[in-house]
This record gives structure tokens, sequence and C-alpha cells, in this order.
């Protein structure tokens, strides 16, 4: 496994974003509960709710973790730049870190506020990132 060592850090950011996602999803679960939602069910579409956003959170994260993933696990095993790979993992970490906080405490609007900024970067890293693994195979 010592070719995938110059990966570290991009090895890290998948991991630590799994880890959030698996947080979250009891942390959301306990929340539904506690409303007398049932199992799998979603509250109402109200971004002024503590809890609605929270489930947004836990959904969004398990969303894009498989398609961090796949595009990380291509890159590395293509033998893309482990420079590049490595920043463009950590810029999307900390992209999502902050697209948590900001889902939780109901920071800005719903809308073009800075979820979609923190989308759009963290976006626009797993597709560079994608055409890094693409490059590296030809």
């Amino acid at each position: 496994m010592e070719s995938f060592a110059e990966y570290g850090h991009a090895i890290v950011a998948l991991c630590v974003f799994a880890l959030m996602t698996m947080l979250l999803s009891p942390a959301s679960a306990a929340g539904k509960e506690k409303a007398g939602l049932a199992p799998g069910a979603l509250p109402d579409a109200d971004y002024t709710d503590p809890l609605y956003r929270l489930c947004r959170a836990h959904l969004n994260a398990t969303e894009t973790l498989p398609i961090f993933a796949t595009v990380a696990f291509a890159a590395m095993l293509a033998g893309a730049s482990p420079l590049w790979v490595n920043i463009l993992a950590s810029l999307f970490l900390i992209t999502r870190v902050l697209m948590m906080i900001v889902h939780i405490k109901g920071i800005g609007a719903p809308k073009r506020g800075p979820r979609t900024a923190l989308y759009v970067m963290g976006w626009a890293t797993l597709v560079l990132m994608a055409l890094l693994a693409i490059l590296a195979v030809f």
C-alpha cells in the first residue's frame, strides 16, 4: 500500500467526510423520532425548522459521498498528481464541513446564499479531480 501513501490527505478527507455523514445519520434520526416522524419520513420543507436543516445536511452528505469517493479513488488508482488530488480532496472536505455548518445553523438564504457558493466550490473540486483521473489514464 506504499503506492497510496502519497495520497494521505485525500484518504483522510474521504474518511473524515464518511464519518461526518455517519454522525449526521443518528442525529437526524433522533430528531425525527422526537418530532414523531415515521422512519424515512422528512419534516416539512421549511428552512426555519432546525430539524429540516439537519435532515437536509444529512441527505446532502449522503448524496455527495459516493461521488467524492468515486472520483478520489479513480484519481488515486490512475496515479494522478498526489499534490493536486490531496489539495482538491482537502478543499472538498473544507467546503463540506462549512456547508454542513451553514445547513445546520441556517446561515444565509436557502437559495443563492452561502450554501450555493459552497456547493459550487465543492462541485468544482470534484470535476477537477475527475479530470485529473481521466488525464492520468491517457
